[in-house]
Protein backbone atom coordinates (compact mmCIF):
# COMPACT_ATOMS: atom_id res chain seq x y z
CA UNK A 1 0.00 0.00 0.00
CA UNK A 2 2.87 2.40 0.85
CA UNK A 3 4.46 1.68 -2.52
CA UNK A 4 1.15 2.39 -4.30
CA UNK A 5 0.62 5.67 -2.44
CA UNK A 6 4.18 6.72 -3.20
CA UNK A 7 3.67 5.99 -6.89
CA UNK A 8 0.39 7.93 -6.99
CA UNK A 9 1.99 10.94 -5.31
CA UNK A 10 4.86 10.84 -7.76
CA UNK A 11 2.42 10.79 -10.70
CA UNK A 12 0.51 13.71 -9.17
CA UNK A 13 3.65 15.79 -8.79
CA UNK A 14 4.71 14.93 -12.34
CA UNK A 15 1.33 16.02 -13.75
CA UNK A 16 1.59 19.34 -11.93
CA UNK A 17 5.04 19.93 -13.34
CA UNK A 18 3.97 19.21 -16.90
CA UNK A 19 3.10 22.28 -18.98
CA UNK A 20 -0.72 22.77 -19.08
CA UNK A 21 -0.54 24.77 -22.31
CA UNK A 22 -1.26 21.80 -24.56
CA UNK A 23 -4.30 19.77 -23.55
CA UNK A 24 -6.50 17.19 -25.18
CA UNK A 25 -9.97 18.56 -25.84
CA UNK A 26 -12.69 16.45 -24.26
CA UNK A 27 -14.22 13.94 -26.69
CA UNK A 28 -11.64 14.74 -29.33
CA UNK A 29 -8.15 13.53 -30.09
CA UNK A 30 -7.03 17.04 -30.97
CA UNK A 31 -4.58 19.26 -29.12
CA UNK A 32 -5.26 22.93 -28.38
CA UNK A 33 -3.14 25.44 -26.51
CA UNK A 34 -5.92 27.98 -25.96
CA UNK A 35 -7.53 27.80 -22.51
CA UNK A 36 -11.16 27.70 -23.67
CA UNK A 37 -12.53 26.14 -26.87
CA UNK A 38 -15.61 24.47 -28.29
CA UNK A 39 -16.45 22.71 -31.56
CA UNK A 40 -20.08 22.52 -32.68
CA UNK A 41 -21.92 21.07 -35.68
CA UNK A 42 -24.19 23.89 -36.81
CA UNK A 43 -27.31 22.16 -38.16
CA UNK A 44 -27.99 19.99 -35.12
CA UNK A 45 -26.15 22.05 -32.52
CA UNK A 46 -24.19 18.97 -31.44
CA UNK A 47 -21.08 19.75 -29.40
CA UNK A 48 -18.26 17.64 -30.81
CA UNK A 49 -15.47 18.78 -28.50
CA UNK A 50 -14.87 21.29 -25.75
CA UNK A 51 -12.39 22.46 -23.14
CA UNK A 52 -13.39 24.85 -20.34
CA UNK A 53 -16.26 25.96 -22.58
CA UNK A 54 -18.29 27.30 -19.61
CA UNK A 55 -15.44 29.44 -18.28
CA UNK A 56 -16.31 33.15 -18.23
CA UNK A 57 -13.83 35.19 -20.25
CA UNK A 58 -13.54 38.60 -21.87
CA UNK A 59 -14.72 38.26 -25.50
CA UNK A 60 -13.13 41.29 -27.20
CA UNK A 61 -14.61 41.89 -30.67
CA UNK A 62 -16.46 38.60 -30.94
CA UNK A 63 -18.97 40.67 -28.93
CA UNK A 64 -19.96 42.03 -32.33
CA UNK A 65 -21.62 38.70 -33.19
CA UNK A 66 -24.50 39.74 -30.93
CA UNK A 67 -24.48 43.22 -32.45
CA UNK A 68 -24.79 41.69 -35.92
CA UNK A 69 -27.54 39.34 -34.76
CA UNK A 70 -29.65 42.28 -33.56
CA UNK A 71 -28.99 44.18 -36.80
CA UNK A 72 -30.25 41.26 -38.87
CA UNK A 73 -33.29 40.89 -36.64
CA UNK A 74 -34.20 44.51 -37.40
CA UNK A 75 -33.70 43.86 -41.11
CA UNK A 76 -36.03 40.87 -40.88
CA UNK A 77 -38.69 42.91 -39.08
CA UNK A 78 -38.53 45.60 -41.76
CA UNK A 79 -37.62 48.35 -39.27
CA UNK A 80 -34.23 48.53 -40.95
CA UNK A 81 -33.17 48.26 -44.59
CA UNK A 82 -29.79 47.65 -46.20
CA UNK A 83 -30.02 50.90 -48.16
CA UNK A 84 -30.91 53.04 -45.09
CA UNK A 85 -28.32 55.68 -44.25
CA UNK A 86 -26.69 55.74 -40.82
CA UNK A 87 -25.15 58.93 -39.44
CA UNK A 88 -21.99 58.67 -37.35
CA UNK A 89 -22.14 60.50 -34.01
CA UNK A 90 -19.25 62.11 -32.16
CA UNK A 91 -19.42 59.24 -29.67
CA UNK A 92 -19.16 56.63 -32.43
CA UNK A 93 -16.26 58.49 -34.05
CA UNK A 94 -14.40 58.56 -30.72
CA UNK A 95 -14.08 54.77 -30.50
CA UNK A 96 -10.50 53.54 -30.40
CA UNK A 97 -9.13 50.13 -31.28
CA UNK A 98 -10.02 48.68 -34.67
CA UNK A 99 -11.99 51.19 -36.69
CA UNK A 100 -12.80 52.30 -40.20
CA UNK A 101 -12.28 56.00 -39.36
CA UNK A 102 -15.81 57.26 -39.75
CA UNK A 103 -16.12 61.03 -39.31
CA UNK A 104 -18.78 62.76 -37.22
CA UNK A 105 -21.81 63.39 -39.42
CA UNK A 106 -20.63 60.90 -42.06
CA UNK A 107 -23.38 58.82 -43.67
CA UNK A 108 -23.01 55.20 -44.69
CA UNK A 109 -25.61 52.63 -45.67
CA UNK A 110 -26.56 49.82 -43.31
CA UNK A 111 -25.00 47.32 -45.71
CA UNK A 112 -21.69 49.20 -45.69
CA UNK A 113 -21.80 49.35 -41.89
CA UNK A 114 -22.32 45.58 -41.74
CA UNK A 115 -19.21 45.09 -43.88
CA UNK A 116 -17.25 47.48 -41.68
CA UNK A 117 -18.29 45.51 -38.58
CA UNK A 118 -17.82 41.94 -39.76
CA UNK A 119 -14.86 42.40 -42.13
CA UNK A 120 -12.76 45.13 -40.50
CA UNK A 121 -14.19 44.85 -36.95
CA UNK A 122 -14.97 48.57 -36.90
CA UNK A 123 -15.80 49.71 -33.37
CA UNK A 124 -17.00 53.05 -34.73
CA UNK A 125 -19.38 51.33 -37.16
CA UNK A 126 -20.73 49.09 -34.39
CA UNK A 127 -21.54 52.02 -32.14
CA UNK A 128 -23.08 54.00 -35.02
CA UNK A 129 -25.40 51.07 -35.78
CA UNK A 130 -26.26 50.62 -32.10
CA UNK A 131 -27.25 54.27 -31.82
CA UNK A 132 -29.23 54.12 -35.08
CA UNK A 133 -31.27 51.12 -33.87
CA UNK A 134 -31.76 51.89 -30.18
CA UNK A 135 -31.09 55.64 -29.88
CA UNK A 136 -28.02 55.08 -27.72
CA UNK A 137 -25.31 52.49 -27.22
CA UNK A 138 -26.60 51.86 -23.69
CA UNK A 139 -30.09 51.17 -24.99
CA UNK A 140 -28.68 48.78 -27.57
CA UNK A 141 -26.60 46.97 -24.95
CA UNK A 142 -29.82 46.38 -22.99
CA UNK A 143 -31.21 44.68 -26.08
CA UNK A 144 -28.05 42.58 -26.35
CA UNK A 145 -28.40 41.34 -22.79
CA UNK A 146 -32.09 40.62 -23.28
CA UNK A 147 -31.31 38.59 -26.39
CA UNK A 148 -28.61 36.72 -24.50
CA UNK A 149 -31.23 35.68 -21.93
CA UNK A 150 -33.60 34.56 -24.68
CA UNK A 151 -30.87 32.36 -26.14
CA UNK A 152 -30.07 30.79 -22.77
CA UNK A 153 -26.66 32.45 -22.54
CA UNK A 154 -26.53 32.20 -18.75
CA UNK A 155 -22.86 33.11 -18.40
CA UNK A 156 -22.87 36.26 -20.52
CA UNK A 157 -23.17 39.95 -19.75
CA UNK A 158 -22.44 42.78 -22.18
CA UNK A 159 -21.40 46.33 -21.32
CA UNK A 160 -20.73 47.62 -24.83
CA UNK A 161 -21.62 46.67 -28.40
CA UNK A 162 -18.11 46.20 -29.77
CA UNK A 163 -16.02 44.48 -27.08
CA UNK A 164 -13.57 47.32 -26.66
CA UNK A 165 -14.03 47.47 -22.89
CA UNK A 166 -11.80 45.44 -20.59
CA UNK A 167 -14.31 45.68 -17.75
CA UNK A 168 -14.80 42.59 -15.59
CA UNK A 169 -18.54 43.09 -16.11
CA UNK A 170 -18.24 42.35 -19.82
CA UNK A 171 -17.92 38.58 -20.22
CA UNK A 172 -19.15 35.45 -21.95
CA UNK A 173 -18.07 31.85 -22.53
CA UNK A 174 -17.01 29.80 -25.53
CA UNK A 175 -20.27 27.87 -25.21
CA UNK A 176 -22.36 31.05 -25.23
CA UNK A 177 -20.41 32.47 -28.18
CA UNK A 178 -21.13 29.26 -30.08
CA UNK A 179 -24.80 29.60 -29.16
CA UNK A 180 -25.15 33.14 -30.49
CA UNK A 181 -22.97 32.38 -33.52
CA UNK A 182 -25.19 29.44 -34.44
CA UNK A 183 -28.29 31.61 -34.03
CA UNK A 184 -26.84 34.21 -36.40
CA UNK A 185 -25.66 31.88 -39.17
CA UNK A 186 -28.70 29.59 -39.15
CA UNK A 187 -31.35 32.33 -39.04
CA UNK A 188 -29.47 34.77 -41.25
CA UNK A 189 -27.09 32.77 -43.47
CA UNK A 190 -26.58 35.88 -45.61
CA UNK A 191 -24.11 37.04 -42.95
CA UNK A 192 -21.64 34.52 -44.38
CA UNK A 193 -21.67 36.43 -47.67
CA UNK A 194 -20.23 39.39 -45.77
CA UNK A 195 -17.96 37.51 -43.36
CA UNK A 196 -16.22 35.72 -46.26
CA UNK A 197 -15.19 38.98 -47.97
CA UNK A 198 -11.41 39.21 -48.01
CA UNK A 199 -10.92 42.77 -49.24
CA UNK A 200 -13.31 45.50 -50.31
CA UNK A 201 -13.26 49.28 -50.54
CA UNK A 202 -15.73 51.69 -49.02
CA UNK A 203 -16.03 55.39 -49.79
CA UNK A 204 -15.82 58.09 -47.12
CA UNK A 205 -17.79 61.21 -48.10
CA UNK A 206 -17.16 64.00 -45.59
CA UNK A 207 -16.71 67.76 -45.44
CA UNK A 208 -13.03 67.10 -46.21
CA UNK A 209 -13.94 65.41 -49.48
CA UNK A 210 -14.25 61.90 -50.87
CA UNK A 211 -11.74 59.13 -50.38
CA UNK A 212 -11.52 55.37 -50.65
CA UNK A 213 -10.80 53.19 -47.64
CA UNK A 214 -9.85 49.54 -47.88
CA UNK A 215 -11.43 46.90 -45.66
CA UNK A 216 -9.33 43.80 -45.05
CA UNK A 217 -10.77 40.83 -43.21
CA UNK A 218 -9.32 40.31 -39.73
CA UNK A 219 -10.07 36.57 -40.04
CA UNK A 220 -7.09 35.13 -41.90
CA UNK A 221 -8.64 31.64 -41.75
CA UNK A 222 -10.87 32.44 -44.71
CA UNK A 223 -7.72 32.43 -46.85
CA UNK A 224 -5.84 29.59 -45.16
CA UNK A 225 -8.51 27.04 -44.15
CA UNK A 226 -10.50 25.05 -46.69
CA UNK A 227 -14.18 26.00 -46.54
CA UNK A 228 -13.87 28.80 -43.98
CA UNK A 229 -16.56 31.46 -44.49
CA UNK A 230 -16.37 33.49 -41.28
CA UNK A 231 -17.23 34.54 -38.69
CA UNK A 232 -15.49 36.98 -36.31
CA UNK A 233 -12.17 37.55 -34.59
CA UNK A 234 -11.28 39.65 -31.56
CA UNK A 235 -8.38 40.61 -29.34
CA UNK A 236 -7.59 42.88 -26.42
CA UNK A 237 -4.93 42.79 -23.72
CA UNK A 238 -7.48 41.28 -21.32
CA UNK A 239 -9.24 38.86 -23.69
CA UNK A 240 -6.09 37.86 -25.54
CA UNK A 241 -6.95 36.37 -28.97
CA UNK A 242 -10.41 35.00 -29.78
CA UNK A 243 -12.28 33.73 -32.81
CA UNK A 244 -15.60 32.24 -33.78
CA UNK A 245 -14.71 30.38 -36.98
CA UNK A 246 -17.26 28.87 -39.38
CA UNK A 247 -16.39 26.45 -42.17
CA UNK A 248 -18.45 24.40 -44.60
CA UNK A 249 -17.42 21.37 -46.63
CA UNK A 250 -20.01 19.56 -48.72
CA UNK A 251 -23.18 19.38 -46.55
CA UNK A 252 -21.42 19.76 -43.21
CA UNK A 253 -21.02 23.10 -41.44
CA UNK A 254 -18.92 23.40 -38.29
CA UNK A 255 -18.30 26.17 -35.80
CA UNK A 256 -15.17 26.47 -33.64
CA UNK A 257 -14.82 29.04 -30.86
CA UNK A 258 -11.39 29.77 -29.40
CA UNK A 259 -10.96 32.16 -26.47
CA UNK A 260 -7.88 33.42 -24.65
CA UNK A 261 -5.22 32.26 -27.09
CA UNK A 262 -1.80 33.79 -26.33
CA UNK A 263 -1.35 35.04 -29.91
CA UNK A 264 -3.12 35.09 -33.27
CA UNK A 265 -1.11 32.20 -34.69
CA UNK A 266 -2.12 29.85 -31.88
CA UNK A 267 -5.71 31.10 -32.11
CA UNK A 268 -5.87 30.27 -35.81
CA UNK A 269 -4.02 26.99 -35.40
CA UNK A 270 -6.35 25.81 -32.63
CA UNK A 271 -9.45 26.77 -34.63
CA UNK A 272 -8.11 25.00 -37.71
CA UNK A 273 -7.22 21.90 -35.70
CA UNK A 274 -10.71 21.70 -34.24
CA UNK A 275 -12.44 22.21 -37.58
CA UNK A 276 -10.22 19.73 -39.43
CA UNK A 277 -10.84 17.19 -36.68
CA UNK A 278 -14.59 17.68 -37.05
CA UNK A 279 -14.61 17.33 -40.81
CA UNK A 280 -12.46 14.23 -40.55
CA UNK A 281 -14.69 12.63 -37.93
CA UNK A 282 -18.24 13.51 -38.97
CA UNK A 283 -20.66 12.97 -41.81
CA UNK A 284 -24.17 14.30 -42.22
CA UNK A 285 -27.30 12.65 -43.60
CA UNK A 286 -30.03 15.00 -44.74
CA UNK A 287 -33.56 14.25 -45.85
CA UNK A 288 -35.01 17.40 -47.37
CA UNK A 289 -38.66 16.26 -46.83
CA UNK A 290 -39.55 17.18 -50.43
CA UNK A 291 -41.02 13.71 -50.99
CA UNK A 292 -44.66 13.96 -52.05
CA UNK A 293 -46.79 11.87 -49.69
CA UNK A 294 -50.06 10.13 -50.57
CA UNK A 295 -53.11 11.76 -48.95
CA UNK A 296 -54.07 10.25 -45.60
CA UNK A 297 -57.50 8.58 -45.27
CA UNK A 298 -60.08 10.47 -43.18
CA UNK A 299 -63.23 9.10 -41.60
CA UNK A 300 -66.50 11.07 -41.31
CA UNK A 301 -65.15 13.98 -43.29
CA UNK A 302 -66.44 16.08 -46.16
CA UNK A 303 -63.44 14.65 -48.01
CA UNK A 304 -62.24 11.07 -47.73
CA UNK A 305 -58.57 12.07 -47.62
CA UNK A 306 -56.38 14.94 -46.44
CA UNK A 307 -53.15 16.16 -48.01
CA UNK A 308 -50.11 15.96 -45.79
CA UNK A 309 -46.36 16.55 -45.67
CA UNK A 310 -43.33 15.89 -43.50
CA UNK A 311 -43.03 18.83 -41.11
CA UNK A 312 -39.30 19.54 -41.32
CA UNK A 313 -36.08 18.21 -42.82
CA UNK A 314 -34.39 15.38 -40.95
CA UNK A 315 -30.67 15.49 -40.21
CA UNK A 316 -28.48 12.81 -38.69
CA UNK A 317 -24.92 13.47 -37.61
CA UNK A 318 -22.68 10.40 -37.60
CA UNK A 319 -19.31 10.21 -35.84
CA UNK A 320 -18.88 6.44 -36.02
CA UNK A 321 -18.19 6.01 -39.72
CA UNK A 322 -21.45 4.18 -40.37
CA UNK A 323 -22.71 3.60 -43.92
CA UNK A 324 -25.40 6.26 -44.26
CA UNK A 325 -26.57 4.75 -47.54
CA UNK A 326 -28.30 2.12 -45.41
CA UNK A 327 -30.66 4.67 -43.85
CA UNK A 328 -34.31 3.80 -44.53
CA UNK A 329 -37.37 5.99 -44.11
CA UNK A 330 -40.75 4.58 -43.11
CA UNK A 331 -43.94 6.64 -43.37
CA UNK A 332 -46.32 5.84 -40.50
CA UNK A 333 -49.82 7.38 -40.74
CA UNK A 334 -52.16 7.12 -37.76
CA UNK A 335 -55.11 4.76 -38.04
CA UNK A 336 -58.64 6.08 -37.64
CA UNK A 337 -58.05 9.75 -38.48
CA UNK A 338 -61.46 11.33 -37.97
CA UNK A 339 -62.78 14.71 -39.13
CA UNK A 340 -62.60 17.52 -38.38
CA UNK A 341 -58.93 17.79 -39.33
CA UNK A 342 -57.19 21.14 -39.04
CA UNK A 343 -54.20 22.31 -41.07
CA UNK A 344 -51.10 21.53 -39.01
CA UNK A 345 -52.62 18.57 -37.14
CA UNK A 346 -50.13 15.73 -36.62
CA UNK A 347 -51.26 12.74 -38.69
CA UNK A 348 -48.25 10.47 -38.26
CA UNK A 349 -44.49 10.43 -38.47
CA UNK A 350 -41.58 9.63 -40.70
CA UNK A 351 -39.25 7.20 -38.95
CA UNK A 352 -35.60 6.90 -39.98
CA UNK A 353 -33.69 3.68 -39.33
CA UNK A 354 -30.09 2.63 -39.81
CA UNK A 355 -29.20 -1.07 -39.67
CA UNK A 356 -32.48 -1.78 -37.91
CA UNK A 357 -31.99 0.94 -35.29
CA UNK A 358 -34.30 3.98 -35.08
CA UNK A 359 -32.08 7.06 -35.38
CA UNK A 360 -34.80 9.71 -35.46
CA UNK A 361 -38.24 10.74 -36.58
CA UNK A 362 -40.19 13.80 -37.64
CA UNK A 363 -43.91 14.58 -37.66
CA UNK A 364 -46.25 14.37 -40.64
CA UNK A 365 -48.86 17.13 -40.62
CA UNK A 366 -52.03 18.01 -42.51
CA UNK A 367 -51.65 20.76 -45.10
CA UNK A 368 -55.37 21.54 -45.34
CA UNK A 369 -58.60 21.51 -43.35
CA UNK A 370 -61.19 18.74 -43.69
CA UNK A 371 -64.54 19.54 -42.07
CA UNK A 372 -66.76 16.98 -40.42
CA UNK A 373 -69.42 15.64 -42.81
CA UNK A 374 -73.07 16.48 -42.18
CA UNK A 375 -76.32 14.84 -43.30
CA UNK A 376 -76.32 16.42 -46.76
CA UNK A 377 -72.66 15.52 -47.28
CA UNK A 378 -73.47 11.85 -46.64
CA UNK A 379 -76.51 12.11 -48.96
CA UNK A 380 -74.33 13.58 -51.69
CA UNK A 381 -71.85 10.72 -51.33
CA UNK A 382 -74.64 8.16 -51.59
CA UNK A 383 -75.94 9.76 -54.80
CA UNK A 384 -72.47 9.79 -56.31
CA UNK A 385 -72.05 6.08 -55.50
CA UNK A 386 -75.39 5.24 -57.08
CA UNK A 387 -74.56 7.17 -60.24
CA UNK A 388 -71.28 5.35 -60.59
Amino acid sequence: MKVLLSWLLSVGVLLQLLSPSVQLVRAAQVETESPSVILMEVTTGTVLAEKNAQEQRSPASITKIMTLLLIFEELEKGTLHLEDEVITSAHAKSMGGSQVYLEEGEKQTVETMIKCIVVASGNDASVAMAEHIAGSEAGFVDKMNQKAKELGMKDTHFEDCCGLTDSDGHYTTAEDVARMSRELITKYPQILKYSSIWMENITHVTAQGTKEFGLTNTNKLIRSLDGCVGLKTGSTSKARFCVSAVAKRENLMLLAVVMGAPDSKIRNRDAASLLNYGFGSCQMYEDDNEEKLSPAPVQRGVEDTVKCRILEPFCYLDMEGRNLENIEKEIQIKEGITAPVKKGDVLGKAVFMLDGEVIGETDIIATENVEKAGFFDYLKKILIIRKS
